[in-house]
């Protein structure tokens, strides 16, 4: 939908945008985003799921299960659309960088000692994490893991932890940022957010010997 709207938002904190064209999505696993003509892909403000919409009028009311709200209020609608998108056959990674992740996999100390893989491509709501794995004192740690480290991607774990840490099975959940290039502005973000950095060495990775099949 794009509208004319405020949002404001009751939780952790509070926020206000003020009356304005925006553009609203509400997708099937029940997430509600709010977007402006700027920003990227990256909405103003939003609810993930699990959450629930109620709609009184041009009023709408979204709220999750630890009582956060976001409460929308339309005062003009120019464009209403529902579309099905179907099933999503999931981000094809190019070579390098579906190598880089079963590498890591394979060698998970890379990360640390003590470090182990609790299994690749971690399901959650908003897409697979990476590698979920558990550092040496039993800490859940997401990694991300790139060919080339951007601001892009930090965001994107960042989108992961947020997720994760509502888990209470789960929760805290530490971050890395893995790559074998990373941005000196995405590690600055990164670093800013209390995500770790990890500089990958491909060549290095397939050089270490397997032990996946060792018996000594």
């Amino acid at each position: 939908m794009i509208a004319r709207c405020q949002v404001d938002y009751a939780g952790r904190l509070t926020a206000h945008l003020p009356m304005a064209t925006r553009l609203l999505l509400v997708k099937s696993d029940g997430s509600v985003s709010v977007h402006s003509d700027d920003r990227a892909y990256k909405p103003l403000n939003w609810m993930s799921p699990p959450c629930w919409l109620i709609e009184d009028g041009k009023l709408w009311i979204v709220e999750n299960k630890q009582g956060e709200k976001l409460v929308i209020s339309i005062e003009e609608i120019y464009h209403d659309h529902a579309q099905e998108l179907g099933a999503e056959p999931g981000l094809q990674k190019d070579g390098v960088e579906a190598h880089l992740q079963e590498l890591l996999a394979e060698h998970i100390k890379t990360l640390g000692d003590g470090y182990t893989l609790v299994r690749r491509e971690f399901p959650t709501a908003i897409g697979p994490v990476d590698i979920m794995a558990r550092d040496s004192e039993g800490g859940s740690v997401a990694v991300e893991i790139k060919r080339r480290g951007e601001i892009d991607g930090v965001e994107q774990l960042t989108r992961y932890l947020e997720l994760l840490n509502r888990d209470p099975l789960l929760a805290p959940v530490q971050g890395v940022f893995a790559a074998q290039l990373i941005k000196p502005q995405a590690r600055t973000l990164a670093e800013d957010r209390g995500i770790r950095c990890l500089t990958l060495d491909y060549d290095a990775l397939r050089g270490i010997e397997s032990d996946e099949f060792r018996l000594f």
